[in-house]
């Protein structure tokens, strides 16, 4: 299948920002009264979805998104400490060169994707959506289909998240892992990505 739009998730995809989010979340928890996360957990938790996440942290929905505008002032606050992965802001260029579209679809804030990313190469973008709820990426993704006019079986989503497998499930996109995020590859792994990037450069496939 050719590719014709690569879409992006931004933190752990693109971003490094899981050390502030494992800084955060025991802060986050005495704030919102989810139960706190031990040091051992972490790799655990790396390998759940978002829904089963919630249940271990005994973290209601209905509380999601006032922790998600929290934590994303926590990372605005940190955001010099988020830097892309290496070889990633290399790959983009070189994929936008080959006259590649590339758009974004982040629940993180255009602020903080502009300050890591920087304006030239967002400017590049053909479309970034920003501040999406914690399963509301789907319809951000539709969005983006349907301003660029790409078919979805011609598009895929490329990220680090059993959500973002979901979402780009739910647009009828393919799904592209990357085994540097947030989540653990073997987790991943069983959402049956269409494509696996195992390093940035790997990403130079879809063009």
């Amino acid at each position: 299948m050719t590719i014709k739009l690569a879409i992006f998730d931004f933190d752990g995809t693109l971003a490094d920002s899981y050390a502030v989010f494992a800084d955060s979340v025991n802060v986050l928890a005495g704030r919102h009264g989810f139960r706190q996360v031990q040091w051992d957990e972490q790799h655990k938790l790396r390998g759940m979805s978002a829904s089963e996440l919630l249940r271990e942290l005994r973290l209601p929905p209905w509380k999601v998104p006032a922790v998600m505008a929290d934590f994303r002032n926590i990372l605005q606050r940190h955001i010099h400490d988020i830097h892309p992965f290496p070889g990633v802001v290399d790959a983009l260029h070189a994929l936008l060169d080959k006259h590649m579209p590339l758009a974004l679809a982040t629940s993180n804030t255009l602020q903080n994707v502009t300050t890591v990313l920087g304006d030239a190469l967002i400017g590049r973008f053909v479309m970034v959506e920003c501040g999406t709820s914690l399963f509301g990426k789907s319809h951000r993704l539709r969005r983006i289909l349907k301003h660029t006019r790409v078919a979805n079986t011609e598009a895929i989503y490329v990220g680090d998240e059993i959500r973002d497998a979901e979402a780009a499930n739910d647009a009828g996109m393919m799904f592209g892992a990357v085994a540097w995020g947030y989540t653990t590859m073997e987790a991943l792994l069983r959402t049956r990505p269409g494509r696996l990037f195992r390093m940035p450069a790997d990403m130079l496939e879809l063009g």
